[in-house]
């Protein structure tokens, strides 16, 4: 710009007499000096020695017009690109939603999921491992179960189900879970259950969408890193529980497994009715065991429950 404004203000001088008054080496100024002359804002008659200015308004007109023309041309490039993108995209999704990919796939609704379990039963050639959080099965639950649970224990397929502690207390959930063992099925139980869950042959697992509605769908799992850390989930779970035909040891001192779950439970702020919920308990039994953890703690208060079970240790 300076280069400029001198070429104006002094008609006549040429790059000697530039680089003099501008502080710059003649190699620089006749650099500045060509540059302009590209932009046709310099006119050189005969050399560096002899420039004359050409106005912006003419000289740069063209050089924007070739600005103009290349950006047109870009954006043009740019509106082909994501039109493409956009067709590539809508095959992708179309493809994804007709096949699923390759780590997950959604099941809406339960009857998609009822369907979809049954062919992953039948189709299971080793094991199949299943969390069964909820308490007290359902006949109906327990009735659409009892074919394919059969089906695959004939089949040879290792069958291990971990319930709540508290289908102890069902006696339709413990007939079930007896007539399951005898032909080799293996059950135990547990406090608490964190998801509904089954694994299949080490390979495909199927979870719930939404843990607090089965109803919702569910969602299938084959990435390897995820069974991976299910199954681990699994072993950790079913290394704590105890078969259901042991008896659990009960000492007057010491709160038992579901009721230090309750206290857990409890602690985390939630209600007696949805900490009784995930233990499969009826609001009914759950505050008659916390009246019982009160009365062994001598505790007058929630507060000081809390606080008591943790002097003692329990927590």
């Amino acid at each position: 710009m300076d280069v400029y404004r001198l070429v104006i203000a002094e008609p006549g001088w040429g790059a000697t007499e530039i680089a003099q008054k501008l502080g710059l080496t003649e190699p620089e100024t006749r650099s500045a000096l060509d540059r302009l002359a590209r932009l046709s804002m310099l006119y050189c008659a005969g050399g560096a020695a002899d420039v004359a200015a050409i106005s912006p308004e003419v000289g740069l007109a063209a050089h924007i017009r070739r600005r103009e023309a290349e950006i047109l041309g870009q954006q043009r490039e740019l509106a082909a690109i994501e039109a493409y993108t956009a067709e590539l995209t809508a095959v992708y999704g179309a493809q994804r939603a007709r096949h699923g990919n390759q780590g997950m796939e959604l099941l809406e609704g339960v009857n998609e999921v009822r369907a979809y379990l049954s062919e992953v039963v039948r189709n299971a050639r080793g094991e199949l491992r299943a969390f069964l959080p909820g308490g007290a099965q359902s006949p109906e639950a327990l009735e659409a179960s009892r074919p394919l649970d059969e089906w695959s224990l004939l089949a040879g397929v290792r069958l291990r189900t971990v319930y709540l502690d508290s289908v102890r207390n069902d006696r339709a959930t413990t007939e079930y879970a007896h007539w399951l063992a005898e032909l080799g099925g293996e059950i135990r139980t547990v406090p608490s259950l964190p998801l509904r869950m089954l694994i299949a042959d080490r390979s495909t697992a199927l979870l719930p969408l939404d843990p607090e509605d089965s109803r919702a769908g569910a969602v299938v799992l084959r990435a390897p890193g995820v069974i991976d850390a299910l199954l681990a989930l699994f072993d950790l779970v079913w290394e704590e529980a105890a078969p259901l035909g042991a008896v659990r040891q009960q000492s007057t001192e010491r709160p038992s497994q579901q009721e230090l779950e309750l206290l857990r439970l409890l602690e985390r702020g939630l209600t007696d009715e949805v900490a009784g919920r995930k233990l499969g308990l009826s609001l009914r039994t759950t505050r008659r065991m916390m009246s019982g953890i009160c009365s062994r703690l001598g505790a007058r208060s929630r507060f000081e429950v809390g606080v008591l079970a943790e002097r003692a240790g329990w927590l």
